[in-house]
């Protein structure tokens, strides 16, 4: 009898000790001094830190007449390019400015300051690097070398895109993945014309796809970028009604005579006629013609994002900064991190067909409530510094959120470099 009992009370004793080192286990996991993830799901762990930390980018060192050579022209070729000599992005570049997205992401990259939460990082030694960055300005040698695609001075930009292909494909790192870790900026339509399809493996960094085949540039391994906006940001946009400040309806000034499905904007210039309250005004992009539209744009409720000869152009960014309200005709824009910013919260899209019919568009806009569109309004507000390019970087400016994107690319293309690899006939999907 008093053994069973010393048995009993012994189990009691070793109950009570396994529910008291549990009850420890589970305090230390929840306030976090002990990560549990670590022992039993190590590469959940190590996933995870990938995901947090800054993309490891190793950036060519190519000479200067491939990228701040077209802004500089008073220093050597061979000198390199540091935070302390890069030039600044001229202020009177007008119109170009749109497409400078290839000089902030490699502006960026040479900042060497403390910078919060950055999603990429210069490497020094290619073998650690996660993608590799090609400094080559696309688009200014397209808006540099040639006044029109007739010009004898577009061979010189042909000549540039021979040189960095033989350079790329001299690289053993660019043999190793065949190109497929690389980022190429290419956001002019016209960008790298004449050998861009010999790129089409690459992670390019476009504003759009219309001038792109699909076998070449898609949403699966590129990144759509935001255009460099053009007129000021509004930063002082604090009105008691902005709903009454902004006395006009829809606003929308640049060129009509557009291809493809830019047509559209001729018969909006018809159709949009008549109305007190629309502002619809064809004008070429001269500094004069961008104060104007940056007065128009901050006294408007809603701002016309018609398609161009491409989807999208820097319209609907420069509205988005100037925090009216975007109107987007336009069937086949793809927009910047669209994974993450819903555009319906902020932005109004109507089709290409619906936008034709008169009336149709003016009266949906009418329909709006004010407070459907001061939450618009304070929407924009708040998610403007998205779109904002500058150096150095800032956290979730339009940088880090491009460098971002390239780094949610990476998994795709770690896969598709390892099954090229192993490999023997050509892929079967792409047959």
């Amino acid at each position: 009898m008093e053994h069973r009992e010393i048995s009993k009370m012994f189990e009691k004793a070793i109950l009570s000790l396994i529910f008291l080192l549990l009850l420890v286990i589970t305090y230390s996991v929840f306030i976090g001094t002990v990560d549990i993830r670590s022992h039993f799901f190590p590469l959940l762990q190590s996933t995870a830190q990938s995901c947090s930390a800054p993309l490891r980018v190793y950036m060519y060192d190519l000479p200067r007449r491939f990228h701040v050579g077209m802004l500089d022209h008073s220093s050597p070729d061979g000198l390199p390019v540091t935070s302390e000599n890069l030039p600044r992005w001229p202020r009177s570049s007008g119109i170009k400015r749109q497409h400078s997205v290839e000089y902030w992401l490699m502006a960026s990259l040479l900042y060497d300051g403390e910078s919060e939460e950055r999603e990429a990082v210069r490497v020094s030694d290619p073998d650690t690097a996660q993608a590799f960055f090609v400094p080559f300005f696309s688009s200014l040698s397209f808006n540099t070398h040639g006044h029109n695609m007739t010009d004898p001075d577009t061979e010189f930009d042909r000549q540039l895109q021979i040189e960095i292909l033989e350079f790329l494909r001299n690289s053993k790192y660019w043999q190793k993945s065949g190109g497929r870790d690389h980022v190429i900026p290419m956001t002019h339509p016209n960008a790298f014309r004449f050998l861009r399809q010999q790129l089409n493996a690459t992670i390019l960094i476009v504003a759009d796809f219309g001038r792109y085949p699909r076998s070449m540039s898609n949403l699966s391994k590129d990144v759509v970028a935001p255009y460099v906006h053009v007129v000021e940001s509004f930063t002082d946009d604090n009105p008691p009604d902005p709903f009454v400040a902004r006395k006009t309806l829809l606003f929308f000034q640049g060129n009509t005579i557009r291809k493809d499905e830019g047509k559209v904007r001729a018969k909006l210039a018809k159709i949009l006629t008549g109305y007190d309250d629309v502002h619809y005004e064809r004008s070429a992009p001269t500094t004069k013609s961008i104060k104007e539209s940056t007065e128009g744009m901050r006294s408007s409720k809603f701002c016309l994002h018609p398609a161009g000869d491409t989807p999208s152009s820097c319209r609907l960014f420069d509205a988005i900064v100037s925090h009216c309200v975007p109107v987007i005709v336009s069937d086949r824009i793809e927009l910047p991190f669209e994974d993450e910013i819903d555009y319906s919260e902020f932005s109004v899209f109507f089709s290409i067909k619906e936008a034709g019919q008169p009336g149709y568009m003016i009266d949906q806009l009418r329909q709006i409530p004010k407070e459907r569109w001061i939450e618009m309004w304070q929407h924009l507000k708040s998610i403007s510094h998205y779109y904002e390019f500058q150096y150095p970087p800032k956290k979730e400016d339009a940088v880090n959120m491009v460098w971002r994107q390239v780094k949610n690319k990476i998994p795709g293309v770690q896969l598709a470099v390892h099954r090229h690899r192993r490999l023997k006939i050509p892929d079967w999907w792409s047959i």
